[in-house]
């Protein structure tokens, strides 16, 4: 694996833990950081002992504390950024935005403290959401005469409705983990001393299951998700089709016939 200035990345037991880690800055995202996460997320992919992705958010530097999941895009790098750069600086977020959202391997953010702008949209552009109570969540950008410029127009309103993705997204306004749950933006909230305990039970269970269906499942949500319901349906049917050609559909059939346990092995 390559070696990174702003991340790190810890992988045991099929899962891959990877943290954005720059203290100084509270987690904030520029140009490196999403250039270092292309490469890692890139590398992560390709390798089969990796079946869950867990995304979460490096400690404080003062006292090593879990105060940001990632605060947000870097404004330093942006106060100057003209229309062109600013489109490049969004594209640029998109490569590895869109990784986590349709790289093979499941991903789930491990969300701790300020998620806000780019912090919420990197989080809602994996699969899955855990939140520790002290998670706060956002989008504050029209507050700096700006949008949101990483999906988050776009991710949010699917994910919690357009009238909430509108209201956020107007007002500037932050909520708490719980909020956060009850609107449909994370699935679940924990202690912040659970939150990684229970991301990794989460993965592990998800890394029991037949990876390589799963992988098939949630390219047949993301792709299905804007067809109309006919055509939607007739791609599960292909997508079923092929699943039922592999050694894990074998293996998984026989093994609930003969009440044993299953040996899943395709990825």
């Amino acid at each position: 694996m390559s070696e990174f200035n702003n991340l790190k990345l810890e992988v045991a037991d099929e899962i891959a833990v990877l943290t954005i880690s720059r203290p100084a800055a509270l987690n904030a995202l520029n140009s490196e950081t999403l250039d270092e996460l292309n490469v890692a997320l890139t590398e992560i992919e390709a390798r089969d002992d990796v079946k869950v992705l867990i995304l979460t958010g490096g400690p404080d530097k003062k006292d090593n504390a879990f105060k940001s999941f990632v605060a947000g895009a870097d404004i330093s790098e942006m106060v100057n950024f003209t229309a062109a750069e600013a489109r490049a600086f969004g594209m640029r977020a998109s490569v590895p935005f869109f990784k986590l959202m349709n790289m093979r391997q499941v991903t789930i953010a491990a969300v701790n403290g300020f998620a806000l702008g780019g912090g919420c949209e990197i989080a809602m552009a994996c699969d899955i959401r855990i939140a520790s109570e002290n998670a706060t969540f956002g989008q504050p950008e029209t507050g700096l005469g700006i949008i949101p410029g990483f999906g988050g127009t776009q991710r949010l309103a699917r994910l919690v409705g357009m009238g909430r993705a509108k209201e956020l997204i107007f007002t500037c306004d932050s909520i708490d983990a719980n909020e956060a749950y009850r609107i449909g933006l994370v699935n679940k909230v924990t202690t912040t001393d659970e939150l990684m305990s229970t991301a990794k039970a989460m993965a592990a269970k998800i890394a029991s299951k037949g990876s390589y269906a799963v992988s098939i499942a949630k390219a047949a949500i993301n792709n299905g998700y804007d067809m109309d319901i006919k055509n939607a349906v007739e791609m599960e049917a292909n997508l079923f089709g092929i699943t039922c050609s592999t050694h894990d559909k074998a293996e998984g059939m026989g093994a609930f016939l003969e009440r044993r346990q299953a040996n899943l092995t395709d990825f």
